[in-house]
């Protein structure tokens, strides 16, 4: 009699684990007949039987994908480019120094269209643009300067940064040097205006966003006006703005 109980509960067993193996809705199919011919019992009771076995399997079906560890969640991506991370900040300048940021190109694009409209080459008026150049790349280092003074101020007075902001009134004094030489002292400039930008976003970042953005747009349009004007001192006859007068020698 008990190796025939026997026999009767490894199918049972075995039963169970189809349930375990397979989707709910067709183990709980081919369940109920297995059991009814097995035990005897209503359908109704073994069905509410096998649904509470289901929940309780599915159940532990699910804490088992708890246990693989998660992935921790990636982080952003550091936003490097310039236009996304800089020029959001754009709108938060001040008017005024907007307003004195967009007049002071004006010396830098008026020169090149001057000169660009009369199809003439003027070497007053392209070494004024140089002169002036030469005064906006000594005021961009003298930016650092004062801006590391103030107790207080993340720039520490120290050695890199105060000779940083010397190096580009030196580098200004140089191109003023080349008086007869335009090509040699725009070229300088251009350095220039490049190099303090490069302090100013790279190596000493402690100046707040939406000047880092308009120190760019200035930068670009200084760097471009320079280039144009050295490009039409190439292409277009040498002209002057007042005629040269012969002295007479008694």
């Amino acid at each position: 009699m008990f190796h025939l109980l026997r026999y009767f509960q490894v199918p049972s067993k075995m039963a169970y684990l189809q349930i375990l193996l397979q989707p709910r809705s067709r183990a709980a199919c081919s369940f109920v007949p297995l059991q009814c011919s097995l035990t005897g019992l209503p359908k109704s009771q073994l069905f509410r039987h096998t649904s509470s076995g289901l929940s309780k399997a599915q159940g532990f079906h699910s804490s088992c994908c708890n246990w693989k560890k998660k992935k921790p969640p990636e982080s952003a991506p550091q936003e490097l480019d310039f236009l996304r991370y800089y020029m959001k900040s754009l709108k938060d300048t001040p008017k005024p120094a907007l307003y004195l940021s967009v007049a002071g190109l004006i010396p830098f694009v008026s020169v090149p269209l001057l000169m660009a409209i009369q199809e003439s080459t003027y070497p007053e008026l392209v070494f004024a643009q140089i002169a002036y150049g030469a005064s906006v790349v000594s005021f961009f280092g003298g930016i650092r300067w004062g801006f590391a003074l103030p107790e207080g101020s993340p720039a520490k007075p120290d050695w890199i940064n105060l000779g940083n902001s010397i190096v580009p009134s030196i580098l200004a004094w140089i191109a003023l040097l080349f008086k007869d030489g335009l090509m040699e002292a725009g070229i300088i400039v251009i350095m220039g205006l490049g190099i303090t930008l490069h302090y100013d976003l790279a190596l000493l970042p402690t100046y707040p966003s939406w000047f880092k953005a308009l120190r760019v747009i200035v930068t670009l349009v200084a760097v471009c006006s320079l280039i144009a004007t050295l490009c039409i001192v190439n292409i277009y006859p040498e002209k002057h703005l007042t005629p040269a007068t012969n002295k007479v020698e008694d």
